[in-house]
């Protein structure tokens, strides 16, 4: 027993003295959920015990879940929700970590730890088959997921808006944006938001959005968790797609506005398609980065479409194995 004892210290001082000279344990792969207590609707708990709100509207055996973009929470996609439960199809949305209803737990504001959360999500509702729809930085949370998760679970995806597959400026991406407006953008977050987002907004939508909807969105953004959305930036303009994106091997539609002054067509979303093997881009005639509002009408029946043609695969292929 003393030898054993004696064993477990050693293995406690080397363990503390690692730590001491900066020896950092090599990256893990995501861990099985240890699957935690089901909270009451509308609530799921992650494994670092971060609670997350969601909806869930309609039913059917098709479920879409929908990825909210920066700096935004989940109800950004009511009005989508609205149209799909009408016609049948269960609709999910989720506010994220530090975001709406959500706990903020100050850390797992990576690319890795929202793409778990996703996870989460999926693996506590029973999810199969599911459409994955996000916006902007959502649409990097969907690829990671599928990088981290596999798509055992996911039919399709459809990337809007994408902030892909890598908007920062650097050596071996020359289009990209300076990383100092970045800076700039997250210092007026630090110092006056509301007025932030007064000037966002006149990018956002267009002169024919009506005030109300433009301050329905603002006050959104308003609800989010300060502290997230500064470091949410971080994650979202500073991480590389490139090499990810050829790997997703499910079917991708990726529907990018041409007047998006956010996340540019020809270095955000044309180039996502072009690197997504088999990807389809829709690209709508004069729409900027609040595409979910400014071309609604659109925009839901392109969804809807997608999801019946998805639903339509899935049942032509079952009745195939039943056979």
């Amino acid at each position: 027993m003393e030898r054993r004892d004696a064993l477990k210290s050693a293995a406690v001082l080397l363990s503390g003295s690692l730590a001491t000279i900066g020896i950092a344990a090599a990256p893990s792969s995501p861990k099985p959920h240890s699957q935690p207590p089901r909270l009451p609707f509308p609530y799921l708990q992650t494994d670092d015990r971060t609670t997350l709100f969601y909806k869930d509207w309609g039913t059917g055996d098709t479920a879409v879940v929908f990825v909210h973009g920066w700096p935004l929470h989940s109800d950004m996609w009511q009005y989508q929700m609205l149209h799909l439960a009408s016609a049948g199809v269960r609709t999910i949305a989720y506010d994220q970590r530090g975001c709406g209803r959500s706990t903020d737990p100050g850390t797992g504001y990576d690319f890795d730890s929202l793409a778990d959360d996703l996870g989460v999500l999926i693996d506590q509702l029973g999810l199969r088959e599911v459409v994955l729809v996000g916006h902007s930085i959502g649409a990097g949370q969907i690829v990671r997921y599928l990088s981290r998760h596999g798509s055992d679970k996911v039919s399709g995806i459809v990337l809007l808006a994408a902030s892909l597959p890598y908007i920062q400026r650097s050596p071996d991406n020359p289009d990209g944006v300076d990383p100092a407006r970045f800076e700039h953008l997250r210092t007026r977050i630090r110092t006056d938001i509301p007025k932030w987002l007064g000037d966002a907004a006149k990018l956002f939508f267009v002169p024919e959005t009506s005030p109300e909807m433009v301050q329905w969105g603002v006050r959104m953004c308003t609800e989010n968790s300060i502290w997230a959305l500064t470091q949410t930036n971080h994650t979202d303009v500073e991480t590389d797609f490139r090499a990810e994106l050829p790997k997703v091997k499910v079917r991708t539609l990726v529907i990018h506005g041409d007047a998006d002054r956010t996340c540019p067509l020809e270095t955000t979303g044309r180039r996502v398609a072009q690197l997504i093997p088999g990807a389809e881009l829709r690209v709508y005639e004069g729409a900027p980065h609040g595409i979910f509002v400014t071309h609604m009408e659109r925009l839901d029946n392109d969804l809807l479409e997608f999801v019946r043609d998805q639903r339509s695969s899935f049942q032509t292929i079952s009745k195939w194995r039943s056979l």
